[in-house]
């Protein structure tokens, strides 16, 4: 059983499979020994329930999740790493190793297919440049897990779970907050990877919701104005909706005065409920036109 939080230990494996690390894949594995037992943890994972991760690398998360989970499915899409998986792993028989770009695969139907109607958690620690396609694909295909448990940017943490209505609040905040309840769990510290990242780590947990907070009649009309709103922070929604979505600013003063909302008012500022109504305001607007 290699001591996959040795430096050395790792090294020796990967450069026996003649692996080098891509940036292009946004590659750091996890040499710190406390880190991933806490994230299995952390994740609420156990013998009733299955676990889904994603980019394991050379295992040390999906160790720690076979350990305490009734399955495992790792989805790793560089094939240079599937027999240093086969490897590290040999002494589980509940851990399936998928080579696959998680974003090109239906998730809940590979779900099903490899854990049946179990529940199931997500748990990865995601490669940074590529969080919030993979999140929000997640999120908005329904994949069918009951949270997902993810490593991510520090930076990235704090504006994913700020609470929408706050300065830290973005597109992705908003977005996340619609389809699920995050919450910051613990900070990692850079050097506890190889090779060692630029910046700090936090690890998040999305609650999944069963039902949104808010009701909107056209969800895809409601994120495309969240994304507008969004677009230009340092505009009032007045000047980046108008500019975004094609409005004249005289209609987008009319909506806000609909709602209740300032004519003044910053996307930042706006909660969920704010941006239900507002969205609903603009669509009977575009809709009076025709």
């Amino acid at each position: 059983m290699p001591e996959l939080s040795d430096i050395n230990t790792v090294k020796e494996i990967l450069s026996r499979h003649g692996f080098h690390f891509s940036k292009s894949l946004g590659q750091n594995f996890i040499i710190n020994p406390d880190v991933c037992p806490r994230i299995a943890i952390e994740s609420g994972v156990n013998k009733e329930i299955c676990a889904l991760e994603i980019g394991p690398g050379i295992g040390v998360l999906t160790k720690e999740l076979a350990k305490r989970a009734k399955r495992v499915l790792a989805v790793e899409i560089d094939k240079v790493l599937l027999p240093v998986l086969k490897e590290t792993l040999a002494e589980f028989d509940n851990v399936d190793v998928l080579n696959a770009d998680v974003l090109k695969i239906d998730v809940f139907e590979t779900a099903r297919k490899y854990f049946g109607d179990t529940p199931f958690i997500v748990c990865a620690n995601l490669p940074y440049y590529i969080t919030s396609p993979i999140l929000m694909k997640l999120l908005e295909e329904g994949c069918g897990a009951e949270s997902i448990t993810v490593m991510v940017q520090k930076e990235a943490a704090l504006r994913i779970a700020a609470k929408p209505g706050t300065r830290d609040c973005g597109a992705l905040t908003a977005a996340i907050h619609y389809y699920s309840e995050p919450e910051k769990l613990f900070d990692v510290g850079k050097n506890s990877f190889v090779p060692a990242p630029k910046v700090d780590s936090s690890v998040i947990r999305l609650k999944i919701r069963k039902e949104p907070p808010v009701a909107v009649s056209d969800e895809k009309y409601f994120f495309k104005v969240i994304k507008a709103s969004f677009g230009q922070r340092r505009k009032t929604l007045a000047n980046s909706v108008s500019g975004g979505l094609g409005f004249g600013k005289d209609e987008v003063l009319c909506a806000l005065e609909k709602c209740g909302l300032s004519s003044t008012a910053r996307a930042e500022e706006l909660s969920l409920v704010d941006f239900a109504a507002f969205s609903a305001a603009l669509a009977e607007i575009q809709q009076n036109r025709t």
